[in-house]
């Protein structure tokens, strides 16, 4: 076998009645929606030779973590380079729809280049590096066997399109759903990783990969 396989798994649906950006504030477990998804999640991952699974330490992802490791086995192990991008920390607490008033022109910024923002402590191609260097790290352990990281949607979208080629002025096409699980994997003798699959729990289908533009 000449690859390594990693699958890239966002949280369930959080519990957020006042739509609040919620970053690393704590008391943000998942919904009974996003219960349901952390379990379809471990349904369709079950019979896969999982090695080790790894969460970010905020509660949404270590539940979704813990529910999708009961179906395959190992236990759950934490590392903070899952965790949230550091630009939510600015916003935390903050409603969604109040954005705008509180940090003018910052939302628009985000949705429109994120790989350019002056105001975040954390820049993106920082973000996707973090991540990046989890996901060699956890493949190259786990040796053939499989790997599976439970994150958020930008670390996991910035790792995916680092990982794959593509520009991360592209992080807001086609973001993973809550729930979701993204499979990229190493090939050892070319030394790239391609993504081979991608699923959401509510579609309860797979998706075509998205694949790096041609040069």
């Amino acid at each position: 076998m000449s690859s390594h396989t990693v699958h890239l798994v966002r949280h369930g649906e959080v519990e957020n009645p006042q739509h609040v950006v919620y970053a690393s504030l704590p008391g943000f477990g998942l919904s009974k929606r996003g219960r349901a998804q952390a379990q379809a999640a471990g349904r369709r991952l079950a019979g896969h030779a999982v090695a080790t699974v790894i969460a970010s330490p905020l509660q949404r992802a270590a539940e979704t973590a813990t529910t999708i490791a009961a179906h395959l086995g190992p236990t759950v192990r934490s590392d903070r380079r899952l965790l949230e991008w550091e630009l939510g920390e600015r916003w935390a607490g903050t409603p969604w729809g109040e954005l705008e008033a509180r940090f003018p022109g910052e939302l628009t910024a985000y949705l429109e280049h994120p790989h350019d923002l002056d105001f975040t402590p954390e820049p993106l191609h920082t973000l996707a590096g973090r991540v990046a260097t989890i996901v060699t790290e956890a493949s190259g352990a786990a040796g053939h066997d499989e790997v599976v990281l439970v994150s958020h949607q930008d670390p996991i979208q910035a790792a995916r399109l680092f990982l794959t080629r593509r520009p991360l002025a592209t992080l807001q096409t086609d973001k993973p759903g809550h729930g979701s699980i993204i499979t990229l994997e190493f090939d050892t003798k070319t030394r790239q990783w391609r993504e081979t699959a991608y699923w959401e729990p509510d579609q309860g289908t797979t998706f075509p990969p998205i694949r790096p533009a041609e040069s």
